[in-house]
């Protein structure tokens, strides 16, 4: 803002031509941070318009403390509607003092070395050709000496192709330089300007999908459907919160609510309340797709302590069987959960055990505990490692799910079986007598 309040009191134009002699043309300082020594150094900001081209910004740091300096150049318009290439013959001495403005996003070429500079390697910058020879020179000489001392035989290769590119500043054979630019923001100087410059050729090209990709272009559909995937990815990062009233007290109390997606299998709404009334605390896993078209059967065959890590999703669906130990627990036993193989195990136990009213007073008996006590040291016995067991996930709606600690590759000890659900597994869904279509009736 400072910038356009003084330009505008001097009466002039915002950006202006290149020029020595010209003292309005003075750089606008910033005090910033020196990405070197994290000290404080000065940041130079220049608006200029090269002739025949266009509005460039060009910036230079200096640091007074570790001597660091850094100069870029960007362009002030937008990206152009083409992408440009400038193919330049290079044949004296005069030749490579032309002027170039390269951006990020320009590639540089010089075929008779097969050598290229890719996009965004490097900073934008405002050079002449034999800068641009000097600053590939610069960049191949960088960690020469680590090179010399673990890979002899590539420094050696890089020392060579080196002094090409320095022989090709005396100009002894005539060599050519292509800068390709797809944002259409490069520029290469006619010094004969405005006639036509015999040794250069400029050409204007559409560019591909994969380039305007590269330059944040996208068609209008796909700039929808990337707002759509940002809105989930929001979603995804943000808790939500809604008022509820906690279902031991019924005081009222919050419930959190996140999306978060499961690798390698579909998203899940993680739900969770806690009353700071009685302090009931719950939490609960709901599925965030449909109620698929095939039910699932998931059978692990828990071998090692290690498989206790594996993440698990249970489904408010599904029900969990355990033939070794002859188990067998409902859909709604206990509920949604998200959670690791020993956790759901856990559950389990104190469900059985630990909480099971049939334990306490009147109604316990010595056989019944007695028979409970030893299943709970058989899922102790489990979680340790100690006992070779299956343990099945059977889940009519298909959205449950074990982790394959070997994916993309098939796990060995994990088998999924699709099925279909048989006419009381959709009775139980409530899908027999859901209508998706024809609603409307004819007469």
């Amino acid at each position: 803002m400072s910038i356009i309040h003084e330009e505008s009191v001097r009466g002039g134009s915002m950006f202006r031509d290149i020029n020595a002699d010209d003292e309005d043309s003075q750089p606008t300082e910033i005090e910033s941070m020196c990405m070197n020594c994290h000290e404080d150094g000065m940041t130079r900001l220049l608006l200029s318009k090269i002739p025949f081209f266009k509005e460039v910004i060009v910036s230079s740091f200096r640091c007074d403390h570790c001597h660091w300096s850094n100069t870029e150049i960007q362009s002030a318009g937008r990206i152009q509607d083409q992408g440009i290439r400038y193919t330049v013959k290079i044949r004296s001495k005069p030749d490579l003092d032309r002027e170039v403005v390269r951006s990020d996003s320009a590639i540089t070429k010089i075929p008779e070395l097969d050598f290229e500079a890719p996009a965004y390697t490097q900073k934008g910058s405002l050079s002449t050709i034999e800068g641009l020879l000097d600053r590939a020179v610069t960049a191949l000489q960088q960690d020469q000496a680590v090179r010399r001392a673990d890979f002899p035989d590539l420094a050696l290769q890089i020392d060579e192709f080196v002094n090409k590119l320095q022989k090709l500043k005396l100009v002894e054979e005539e060599f050519t330089l292509i800068i390709e630019d797809p944002s259409g923001n490069s520029f290469v100087e006619n010094p004969v300007a405005p006639q036509k410059d015999e040794a250069m050729t400029v050409t204007h090209f559409t560019r591909t999908v994969d380039q305007d990709a590269q330059l944040g272009l996208y068609p209008e559909n796909e700039l929808e459907e990337e707002k759509t995937e940002n809105n989930l990815e929001a979603m995804r990062g943000e808790v939500l919160k809604f008022k509820t009233n906690c279902p031991e007290c019924n005081v009222p109390a919050s419930t959190n609510m996140k999306l978060v997606q499961i690798p390698h299998f579909k998203e899940v709404i993680i739900m969770a309340t806690n009353c700071d009334d009685c302090g009931h605390r719950t939490n609960e896993v709901k599925s965030g797709g449909a109620t698929e078209e095939l039910g699932t059967k998931i059978t692990l065959h828990v071998t090692d302590a290690s498989d206790m890590s594996r993440d698990l999703l249970k489904s408010e669906t599904c029900g969990i069987l355990i033939p070794e130990l002859e188990f067998e627990l409902g859909m709604a036993a206990v509920g949604g959960k998200f959670t690791t193989l020993e956790g759901l195990l856990t559950n389990i136990k104190d469900l059985i055990v630990s909480k099971n009213p049939f334990l306490c007073g009147d109604s316990s008996t010595s056989d019944r505990s007695e028979k409970l006590q030893q299943f709970g040291a058989k899922i102790d016995r489990i979680m340790a490692g100690e006992m070779d067991v299956h343990i099945i996930l059977d889940d009519p709606a298909g959205n449950s799910y074990i982790q394959n600690v070997y994916a993309p590759d098939p796990d060995p000890e994990l088998t999924i079986e699709k099925y279909t659900r048989t006419y009381e597994q959709n009775e139980d869904l409530g899908l027999n007598d859901m209508k998706t279509e024809g609603y409307a009736e004819t007469e």
